[in-house]
């Protein structure tokens, strides 16, 4: 084909590209080409013909460089580095499949270890006599906390001889969305008690509005999504006491303990959210937050194996195995869980304290920088989880908000999202900083002198930005 056919046969596929699927066709740089291997691949359809290994890894690894930079994206709460021993452990690993028991005894052997481990970390009388397992993320975990808050519900009605069609469940209207997922795939209404200025988590405060007969549990946040800020687990457990002594209804607590379940441990010992609050049944966290492991990995425990209905744990032959099963998953990673030991063996208690510390010193620094601030309003500081929002002060400007800030710093490379506050505060917006292992001091000083410079320019225009077409971005 002449240079001419070519350029004739490219121009009618269109412009082509190497970063996205917008276009139907993607093209190979010329340096990284063979002789008689085409560089015009379709975008949308498998190939006609093979590539050869090179030329398929250089395209995937040129469209994912379009990504933004992992160590500055603020936004997300899930883990973006780990060490090359860590890496080297993943890539020997990554064939095990966690369901297959016979198969990777050791794999199996080493999840229960975890998940033990983690049961002694957040004080279960005896881990022996608790029960729990590893999840791909702590979306499922959450998933299977309510199911067993749900069936145990579901056995006591039956057993009294009431009805079972009506379950709901309380929890904070600033709940992550898994919940909702939770409520609408498995038909349990949910009552949502709103946050305001006053009641910034859920504590307690009027919980008698919202629980009755029907409620199979109240969730508790270590950690809120919007916010990082822990709920008080026990003041939560009080006001059900003071429920049940008026009205004789027992009911349970699932924490979720997404982020704050590997924080609390080790930087708040003496909180009492965890087992040693007697109304909390079971725990659930994301091992791939700050239990530090790459995505994707959870663990859901159980105060005693009693806490977990029966009927929800399966027995299964499965590849030459005979095994008990009770995630939502089949197939699934068992990488990650060897990743989780092998940091628990690696950092110790001492390690992951100074980790999560160094963290939230992180936290701390930018939220009093960010304080000081004329035209900023911090809701919280990073105390809790090294996670902490601001809002923009009242009358500060009516030239920009915080979306153009999030705009702004996007031009730096930094992800920092800009979000409206859950119902009864949707009229408030705030910005969010998650600190995660990685954000070392110094780059917290260039993101101060980023947001400083992006202030002074938003503040001094001389006419209001645009507001069309903003969208809010909220990385859960």
């Amino acid at each position: 084909m002449t240079i001419a056919e070519e350029r004739a046969a490219a121009a009618a596929h269109g412009p082509t590209t190497a970063y996205t699927g917008i276009n139907d066709r993607t093209q190979l740089n010329p340096i990284f080409a063979r002789p008689g291997e085409s560089t015009d691949l379709p975008v949308d359809r498998i190939p006609d013909n093979e590539s050869l290994p090179e030329t398929a890894y250089q395209i995937v690894h040129d469209e994912s460089m379009l990504d933004g930079n992992a160590r500055l994206n603020l936004a997300t709460f899930v883990g973006t580095w780990m060490d090359d021993h860590a890496a080297r452990l993943y890539a020997e690993s990554a064939d095990k499949n966690m369901i297959d028991k016979d198969e990777y005894p050791q794999t199996a052997a080493i999840e229960t270890r975890c998940w033990k481990i983690v049961a002694g970390l957040w004080n279960a009388p005896d881990p022996e006599k608790a029960i729990g397992t590893s999840t791909v993320g702590s979306s499922e975990a959450c998933m299977l906390g309510g199911l067993a808050l749900k069936r145990r519900w579901q056995l006591a009605r039956k057993a009294e001889g009431k009805p079972t069609d009506k379950p709901n469940l309380v929890l904070s209207s600033a709940v992550q969305v898994c919940w909702e997922k939770f409520c609408n795939y498995w038909d349990v209404e949910p009552r949502y008690v709103p946050i305001t200025d006053e009641h910034k988590v859920l504590d307690g405060h009027e919980l008698e509005k919202y629980v009755d007969e029907n409620t199979i549990g109240v969730v508790a946040i270590m950690g809120v999504t919007y916010t990082g800020m822990y709920e008080p687990v026990a003041e939560i457990s009080k006001a059900l006491d003071r429920i049940q002594e008026q009205t004789g209804l027992d009911v349970k607590i699932h924490v979720d303990g997404a982020s704050g379940g590997m924080i609390a441990p080790f930087l708040q010992p003496d909180l009492e959210w965890d087992f040693r609050v007697p109304r909390v049944v079971s725990i659930s966290t994301s091992a791939h937050k700050y239990g530090l492991v790459y995505p994707g990995l959870g663990w859901v425990v159980w105060r005693t194996a009693g806490d977990l209905p029966a009927d929800l744990v399966f027995d299964v032959t499965y590849l030459g195995g005979h095994m008990p099963t009770f995630a939502l998953n089949f197939s699934r990673p068992g990488a990650q869980v060897l990743l989780q030991y092998y940091l628990f063996l690696r950092l110790g208690f001492d390690g992951y304290y100074r980790v999560q510390k160094a963290s939230q010193d992180v936290a701390l620094y930018l939220s009093g920088e960010i304080a000081k601030m004329p035209a900023f309003e911090l809701w919280n500081d990073g105390s809790d989880i090294p996670v902490f929002a601001w809002q923009l002060k009242k009358g500060h400007t009516d030239k920009w908000n915080l979306y153009h800030l999030s705009e702004r710093l996007r031009l730096k490379g930094w992800l920092i999202p800009a979000y409206p506050m859950p119902d009864d505060l949707t009229d408030l917006t705030v910005q969010r900083i998650v600190v995660r292992n990685g954000l070392s001091h110094n780059l917290a000083e260039s993101l101060v002198v980023d947001i400083q410079e992006a202030v002074e320019y938003l503040d001094a225009l001389e006419s209001p930005m645009p507001t069309e077409g903003q969208v809010h971005s909220f990385t859960h």
